[in-house]
């Protein structure tokens, strides 16, 4: 037997098959989200999606075969492609739904913030598992904290500059999933903390764009009882809404033609993505959107399993960055299409049409894979003495 073929035979197969679930359900919604749209390119958008998927399977089993030992050297220049790329959206890319986060190579358009997001979880993975043995200073909970900060500051600004709000706002669980797992004292956490707070009404006044603030406004009247415009700025918040809770228990079938999403309420571009909730919500009803999250709360609980057994501290961060990825992007999109989270127009993990996000979380889903089939002895180690409260302090 070879050593590749060991390695694939060693994979975490539940994890995989939970992984692939997700995404066929997926392409069966995003078919059901677009199938009676006028417009060809979303009547056919399951197609493409399917072709992202076969390529992003490629990149998902060379993740997985190949030791993440790698990120010692490939780290830095994943960020700073995803840094550069996501600059250059900014400056000349292309504006869709007002982002300017968009780049365009011939018949190609990918979202650069996507890899600079995978950039960011690499490189503080790599920073706050392994900066302790090049020099003592970087032993000091405050420095490494400092360096972590800024190595998500960066991408944060760039991708709060395009316009991208959600987006953007995924790099805060992110941080923090990581910040706890990699050693750093609660007294520094609870501070960074606080000072973050003390930002919000400054960055909500001053650094927001009025189409965002209007989208936190509105959602806050909503919750309030508020009467709101419909026709206008609450015209997607209370149309997905409706969606939701007339899909009851079983909801109204797959395909029926007399959905709110199909009669075109639900705006046609984000039905396939950002609203993709809503329309499963509506026609498969809450048993089977309770089944989707019960199978995202599984796809989480695995990322930690792994980070449990992983050889070394880069491995746990990983997995812990990748977690909190995925819980961002479940939490906000649902939220969001909940009305418990304002409007910030995000994805959802697998599900969402979109190909450089299903191929980046298909590539961290691989990067968690090979944690885990080069765990090497981390099984006698947690059999001996079991994990410290020092690892997950």
């Amino acid at each position: 037997m070879t050593p590749l073929f060991r390695k694939f035979l060693s994979m975490n197969w539940f994890m995989v098959v939970n992984m692939f679930a997700l995404i066929a359900f997926g392409i069966f919604a995003i078919y059901s989200a677009g199938w009676m749209k006028e417009e060809t390119s979303l009547v056919n958008a399951w197609n493409r999606q399917i072709i992202w998927v076969v390529a992003g399977t490629v990149i998902f089993f060379a993740a997985s075969l190949i030791d993440y030992s790698w990120v010692s050297w490939g780290a830095v220049p994943v960020f700073l492609t995803g840094i550069v790329l996501s600059l250059l959206a900014l400056a000349a890319g292309e504006s869709v739904h007002g982002h300017e986060s968009w780049l365009q190579f011939g018949p190609i358009r990918f979202q650069p913030s996507q890899l600079a997001v995978a950039g960011t979880i690499l490189l503080v993975a790599l920073m706050l598992g392994t900066m302790g043995s090049l020099h003592p200073i970087f032993r000091n909970p405050f420095i490494k904290l400092g360096l972590a900060g800024a190595a998500c500051v960066v991408p944060f600004g760039i991708v709060l500059a395009q316009g991208d709000f959600g987006s953007a706002m995924v790099f805060l669980p992110v941080a923090a999933a990581m910040i706890l797992v990699g050693n750093i004292p609660f007294r520094y956490i609870i501070v960074v903390a606080l000072l973050g707070l003390s930002v919000v009404p400054w960055a909500f006044f001053f650094g927001l764009e009025p189409h965002q603030k209007a989208r936190i406004t509105v959602f806050i009247d909503m919750l309030a009882g508020k009467p709101v415009d419909t026709q206008g700025d609450a015209y997607a918040a209370h149309y997905i809404i409706q969606a939701v809770g007339s899909g009851g228990l079983a909801g109204k079938g797959f395909l029926a033609p007399k959905t709110i999403n199909n009669l075109g309420f639900i705006p046609k571009r984000t039905a396939i993505n950002d609203f993709i909730f809503a329309v499963l919500a509506e026609e498969w009803g809450f048993y089977v959107t309770a089944a989707l999250l019960a199978a995202f709360a599984l796809l989480l609980i695995q990322c930690l399993f792994v980070a449990l057994y992983s050889r070394d501290t880069v491995g746990r961060l990983i997995c812990a960055g990748v977690a909190g990825l995925f819980f961002a992007h479940i939490f906000q999109h649902v939220g969001m299409n909940l009305l418990i989270m304002p409007i910030t127009g995000i994805p959802l993990p697998f599900i969402s049409y979109g190909g450089t996000f299903l191929l980046i979380c298909m590539f961290l889903c691989g990067m968690v894979q090979s944690v885990w089939v080069h765990r090497g002895g981390a099984n006698q180690r947690i059999a001996n003495a079991g994990p410290s409260l020092g690892d997950f302090r």
